[in-house]
């Protein structure tokens, strides 16, 4: 009788309702977890990449649920769902960024555009890891340790790394002043000393023979800002070396710039100084 009372008063209610919702979410986790564990028909990226969204899911859709039940008891919710044509058109507007955000989202994941992990460059200019897919936004933890985040509806351009081939793209900008002749023979040089030192970054076919080895681009852009010419190298690599590939490689050209004295393309404000 004492349970059947406590159990009237609004307070237990809201507490036994959030208790039933938090276990029912994780009752439905561990179902899906232990599913993926005994099955093997998806890659374990692609298992991975699915478990995280669910987690999302399964929490928006309990905090969904638990705000329903609350505002239940202050409100007549089915005259307020079937009356309201107008509030329900004006709540439609206002939240059409998160609406597409959803949509946008679940359509990267089931057209298995993204995974968890994968290497990604958002709109050219954010670069990282994928470390949570959400129903509405990306987290990405970039190269300078930071975490970003940006939602669906946001992104204009999405590069996969994982999916394409990583390309080691390195330049130095020279002086226009700069004999062409001479950067292009140290460029040449430092395009074979990455291929005779970092050979083990290349991406190689399934005959170990590297796809496309470093190679000189020669002058990929003129006057950049005003400043010089661009002098380019480039080669494909593994994806797990990206990073030390690209290191390796600004090394080289650092110090072949300074052994052979080539000259770099100063700033605007510095030349004006000079002169």
């Amino acid at each position: 009788m004492v349970f059947s009372v406590l159990f009237q008063q609004f307070p237990v209610k809201i507490l036994t309702v959030a208790l039933l919702i938090i276990f029912t979410v994780y009752l439905i986790r561990k179902s899906i977890k232990l599913f993926f564990d005994k099955t093997s028909f998806l890659d374990e990226k692609r298992e991975e990449t699915l478990m995280h969204f669910s987690n999302q899911v399964t929490k928006v859709l309990g905090l969904v649920f638990f705000f329903i039940y609350v505002l239940s008891h202050f409100f007549d919710l089915a005259k307020l769902v079937t009356g309201s044509v107008v509030v329900a058109g004006a709540l439609a507007l206002i939240l059409q960024h998160i609406i597409r955000d959803y949509i946008m989202g679940l359509t990267y994941l089931f057209e298995r555009q993204i995974h968890h992990g994968d290497y990604v460059i958002i709109n050219g200019n954010r670069e990282g890891k994928i470390e949570e897919i959400s129903m509405r936004h990306l987290k990405i933890r970039q190269y300078d340790g930071y975490l970003y985040s940006v939602s669906y509806s946001s992104i204009i351009e999405l590069q996969n790394g994982n999916r394409g081939r990583r390309r080691v793209n390195e330049s130095l900008v020279l002086h226009y002043r700069q004999n062409p002749d001479d950067a292009f023979k140290v460029m040449e040089e430092v395009a074979q000393t990455c291929n005779e030192t970092y050979s083990e970054f290349l991406l190689k076919d399934e005959n170990g023979v590297p796809v496309e080895r470093f190679k000189f681009n020669e002058i990929t852009e003129l006057n950049v800002d005003f400043r010089g010419h661009r002098y380019s190298l480039s080669g494909l690599v593994n994806e797990a070396h990206f990073l030390e590939a690209g290191k390796k490689v600004r090394y080289e050209l650092a110090m072949a710039a300074y052994k052979n004295d080539l000259m770099m393309a100063e700033s605007l404000h510095t030349s004006q100084k000079t002169s």
